[in-house]
């Protein structure tokens, strides 16, 4: 058995990024957590996954304070599953994943549902990147450097 890599402490916001959220189970399930899914039940069967490995994953989410637990919104002794804000601001990343895949699958057609804006019904523009004064940028157009000291985080 290979043992995993923890990137907790590691330099890239990248790496940090996919301890918390790197393996496709996680990012499921916060797409439907997006969708309103909320219950341990409807996230299995919609998933069709183990239940041990959806036990782990939401433990996980809720230990990085992606998802918190609260009371079940129909007053039975059950919880839910609720996506913090932390967890919502994942959606801009699910959306690129979905374009990225529109764009550049073997075999779109299989793809049998689009993104829409819910007040006209209208298909989603794709993500752009963009430069401070609005400039759209592309990878050659971008580069990493060190954040000021002044600005770092101390751990």
């Amino acid at each position: 058995m290979v043992k995993r890599t923890s990137f907790e402490g590691d330099a890239c916001p990248i790496a940090r990024s996919l301890e918390a959220i790197g393996d496709w189970w996680s990012l499921l399930i916060i797409r439907d957590a997006l969708f309103g899914v909320r219950r341990f039940g409807e996230f299995q069967s919609k998933l069709g996954m183990a239940k041990n490995i959806l036990s782990a994953r939401l433990r996980s989410m809720v230990d990085h304070g992606i998802l918190e637990t609260a009371p079940a919104s129909d007053g039975t002794a059950y919880h839910e599953y609720v996506l913090t804000p932390k967890g919502r601001g994942l959606f801009p990343i699910l959306v690129a994943l979905r374009q990225w895949s529109e764009e550049f699958d073997d075999h779109p057609e299989q793809i049998t549902t689009i993104l829409v804006d819910r007040a006209k019904g209208r298909p989603v523009k794709k993500l752009e990147l963009r430069a401070e004064d609005g400039r759209l940028l592309s990878q050659p157009d971008t580069m990493v450097k060190l954040r000021p000291a002044s600005r770092r985080r101390s751990a």
